[in-house]
């Protein structure tokens, strides 16, 4: 049941941020007078739709986008008259930007000729290009916020988190005990298990001496190999002073960049590990911390192509394990909001994990989008940047005005890159629905 209030919760925070996305069209488009004839949260048949003003709201059943239509979108060609069209070539791609220029054009009714997108300056149009990549960037920036300066960051506490109930050995690594509950033969029962040490202990102090955090506690149980201690702790709101005798393990050794070496050395070991705490951190903190997952967001697009072809390759194809940080479509991502609801934590580091998927998919889809190719965001912003930086040479060499940057002509370009886009989607979709990434 809670995998999937999971699902559903996440569900819902996503389409959030799709609707937040085309609110950042939205608003700016109306706000310049550009008229909005639809405002679309999904793809596909209509669910439920409402017409008011100018405008038709709706929901569609393909929850994996959303979109706004405003007229006027493709200026005419160099030399067509305003409101008419004139055909130049019979070639397949001439076509095609003929037919979208007249879709775009039948768009436009009488007394709109001056609310259509293209008419409007450079610095409106980017204004309402980058309108949803700034909602993205706004929403990350607060469900960050909630993160850190609400809940706070984990760290390890005082407090014992769990028991293990036998020293591991070179046969028994877990230290798991069988399931009669009894330790494997050659196998003992950990010192905390021995001392009655108990999760919900909270520690105050290791031989005499007080410590103020779990790596205190940890360097010095793991220096006490083979040795008798004390360990001072609070339960149920009594002191207590808990003799035992620490044992002796192998514990493998790392190099610098964190790497085993393949070597190990004796080391102490009682039983017990920490508890979770979270503690909230400044304002300040976020912006670093919005920088650093900003650039594994980029690093992440970056191989995105390398990424798809290790899933189609050695996932679907190759039936391998998906890697925890491979593509995920929307499907997939509800199914981990799923997986952290159903797992054995606090409540706050649920809601925590929670937030931070949906801050990062925010972050994600406001640097997709930002790429300079049609019919990305960034695309449209790259072809109004294109237009003034041409206006202007215009203007210094005294060469007449250019106008409009024909857009049009990319369009291949557009519907190549669209197919391409809904190949990804299609087979990452598939790859969360055969093979989905587990948290488990």
């Amino acid at each position: 049941m809670a995998e999937v209030i999971g699902i559903v919760i996440f569900a819902f925070l996503i389409a959030l941020s799709i609707t937040l996305h085309e609110l950042g069209h939205f608003i700016p488009a109306k706000r310049f007078g550009v008229k909005v004839t639809e405002f679309m949260i999904g793809f596909g048949p209509a669910l439920w739709k409402k017409t008011k003003g100018e405008t038709t709201y709706g929901l569609k059943a393909v929850p994996l986008g959303g979109y706004v239509r405003m007229i006027g979108m493709l200026p005419p060609g160099k030399n067509d008259p305003e409101g008419q069209l004139r055909r130049g070539s019979t070639g397949r791609f001439a076509t095609m930007i003929s037919d979208a220029r007249q879709q775009s054009m039948e768009e436009v009714g009488p007394g709109d000729q001056n609310r259509v997108f293209y008419k409007l300056p450079v610095h409106k149009r980017v204004i309402i290009m980058l309108g949803g990549i700034t909602m993205n960037l706004i929403f990350a920036a607060v469900l960050f916020s909630i993160v850190l300066v609400g809940i706070g960051l984990p760290k390890p506490s005082l407090e014992v988190g769990a028991v293990v109930a036998c020293t591991p050995s070179s046969a028994h690594p877990s230290g798991s005990p069988l399931p009669s509950g009894n330790c494997p033969t050659g196998t003992d029962k950990t010192p905390a298990i021995i001392s009655g040490l108990s999760k919900g202990d909270v520690i105050t102090s290791v031989n005499g001496t007080a410590v103020a955090d779990w790596d205190a506690v940890s360097a010095q149980l793991r220096a006490s190999a083979g040795k008798i201690i004390s360990v001072g702790v609070q339960r149920s709101g009594s002191s207590l002073m808990i003799p035992l005798e620490v044992a002796t393990i192998d514990r493998p050794v790392f190099d610098e960049a964190g790497f085993p070496t393949g070597k190990t050395q004796p080391s102490g070991f009682v039983g017990i590990s920490p508890g979770v705490e979270y503690v909230s951190q400044p304002w300040s903190a976020v912006p670093a911390y919005m920088w650093d997952i900003t650039t594994a967001s980029a690093k992440a697009l970056v191989t995105l192509p390398v990424r798809l072809y290790e899933l189609v390759k050695d996932t679907l194809i190759g039936g391998g394990e998906r890697a925890i940080d491979g593509p995920v479509s929307v499907v997939g991502v509800s199914r981990l909001g799923g997986d952290i609801a159903a797992m054995d934590q606090p409540m706050k580091g649920k809601i925590a994990t929670f937030l931070s998927l949906a801050a990062s998919l925010n972050l994600f889809l406001a640097l997709f989008n930002l790429l300079p190719i049609l019919p990305l965001d960034g695309g449209h912003v790259a072809g109004a940047l294109y237009e003034a930086v041409r206006r202007w040479f215009a203007k210094v060499r005294g060469k007449p005005d250019p106008g409009p940057a024909d857009v049009a002509r990319l369009l291949p370009v557009a519907y190549v890159m669209a197919i391409a886009l809904v190949g990804m989607g299609v087979i990452v979709i598939w790859a969360d629905l055969v093979k989905p990434i587990s948290l488990g």
